[in-house]
């Protein structure tokens, strides 16, 4: 599946071959020597430690306790990232249905094409004892859905969807079943996923060390002249260098940083050239999210000073989190020291909410935005990345991941000191 990341960069390429700028233009330059920066990182591979089947068995229990609690009877769950929470199964959407049922009472079942069902069992946790009910193609697998329910004492009642379960699939459900009443598994899926375990976190946290040191090589790399596909290629080259895969899928240079999701125009650094790095990496299927600002050269006074706004409007949303406090709360901390700094009111300058949850997904539930009340609690990580944004000028964002803790917040990585220094800790 496409991150927004990779779609704006495709998009980028495209619109550069259109301009008449060619294949080599945009391609970075084929070299066997890697960057003095970038060959001096050691992979750090050997210090991620997967989730294991206890903790993934213990996530389907959690699953159940909060079937009960919502007055759910069962949880369906088709491909993505909660299937593969829950079961481990690692599976590619197709039109063809496969998917986990978790009954709030008894074992799970799948549903599953006949011709697939070896490969399901070899990457379901229960595998080899797994209950699969397989349909052959010119068979219903809805109707072999509703018999396993049915089979667990559900004729009837209330089952919730994942929320990225197609229109298509829940439509064939209701149609064979009709007596049950489909409705959101979004407080089922959420619930467990937003609240990380220690083994998470400790994923979390060495994703987001690795990131920012792969973007500080990147950065001790970058010359003038440069575009940004061979600065995104350096920061990719970083993190393989340190075992995992990632890049700074953005790389927005001057004008273009003040779109917070980039421009497809091609970009050039130049002398004092502002620049703006977001992306990520995956450490066993868990995400960082890291965006850094800076100056290759002496920025203007006007850099340093929009810099130092969005600097200070991070550490007070950083401050502001705890447990019990409510999501919309920690945007607002932020927001109103933009305000104060006179790039307000709302979303003026500020464009975009203050973060958005993370773990398996790069972009998950909680979401700090403004109007949520959904409380804080310890174990939930989320992205603390203010902004402020002058079109036709530049943009300044500050991005490290934030995991709530029993009585506060952490970032997993030290802040970003200055434009001058973004490497060093505040």
């Amino acid at each position: 599946m496409l991150t927004r990341r990779q779609l704006l960069a495709n998009a980028a390429l495209a619109t550069g071959a259109g301009l008449g700028l060619g294949h080599d233009a945009l391609a970075v330059p084929a070299s066997h020597h890697l960057p003095r920066a970038i060959e001096a990182l050691r992979s750090r591979r050997n210090e991620a430690v997967a989730i294991s089947t206890d903790e993934q068995r213990a996530r389907m229990q959690r699953a159940r306790e909060l079937l009960v609690e919502r007055n759910l009877d069962a949880l369906v769950l088709a491909e993505g990232t909660s299937l593969t929470y829950f079961t481990g199964a690692r599976w590619w959407g197709s039109e063809r249905l496969f998917a986990a049922v978790i009954p709030a009472r008894g074992a799970p079942f799948y549903v599953c094409p006949a011709f697939e069902e070896g490969r399901a069992r070899e990457q379901l946790t229960d595998g080899e004892h797994a209950d699969v009910r397989t349909w052959q193609e010119d068979e219903s697998p809805y109707q072999r859905l509703a018999q396993g329910l049915q089979d667990r004492g559900i004729a009837a009642g209330r089952v919730g969807l994942e929320e990225n379960v197609r229109f298509v699939f829940a439509d064939g459900i209701a149609n064979a079943a009709p007596q049950l009443k489909l409705s959101s598994g979004t407080a089922v899926t959420a619930g467990c996923r937003m609240i990380k375990s220690p083994c998470e976190i400790a994923l979390m946290r060495l994703a987001a060390q690795v990131t920012l040191a792969a973007y500080e090589a990147a950065y001790r790399s970058i010359r003038v002249g440069m575009t940004q596909y061979e600065i995104t290629e350096l920061s990719r080259q970083a993190h393989d260098r340190l075992g995992f895969p990632g890049a700074a899928d953005l790389v927005l240079i001057g004008e273009s940083s003040a779109f917070p999701h980039g421009s497809v125009k091609p970009q050039r650094i130049a002398e004092n050239s502002l620049v703006l790095f977001d992306g990520g990496c995956d450490v066993l299927g868990y995400k960082s999210d890291i965006t850094r600002t800076f100056v290759i050269g002496k920025p203007t006074a006007r850099m340093k000073s929009v810099f130092e706004v969005v600097q200070r409007a991070q550490r007070a949303a950083l401050e502001a989190a705890r447990p019990g406090v409510e999501c919309g709360a920690i945007d607002a901390a932020a927001r109103a020291v933009v305000t104060a700094a006179g790039h307000g009111p709302d979303y003026r300058t500020f464009t975009h909410r203050l973060g958005h949850g993370m773990g398996m997904d790069g972009h998950e539930w909680p979401y700090l935005v403004r109007g949520s009340a959904t409380p804080l609690a310890a174990g939930m990580t989320t992205s603390n990345e203010p902004g402020i944004y002058l079109r036709g000028e530049f943009g300044v964002r500050l991005e490290d991941d934030m995991h709530i803790t029993v009585d506060g917040a952490e970032l997993f990585t030290p802040r970003s000191r200055s434009l001058e220094e973004p490497f060093a800790p505040a």
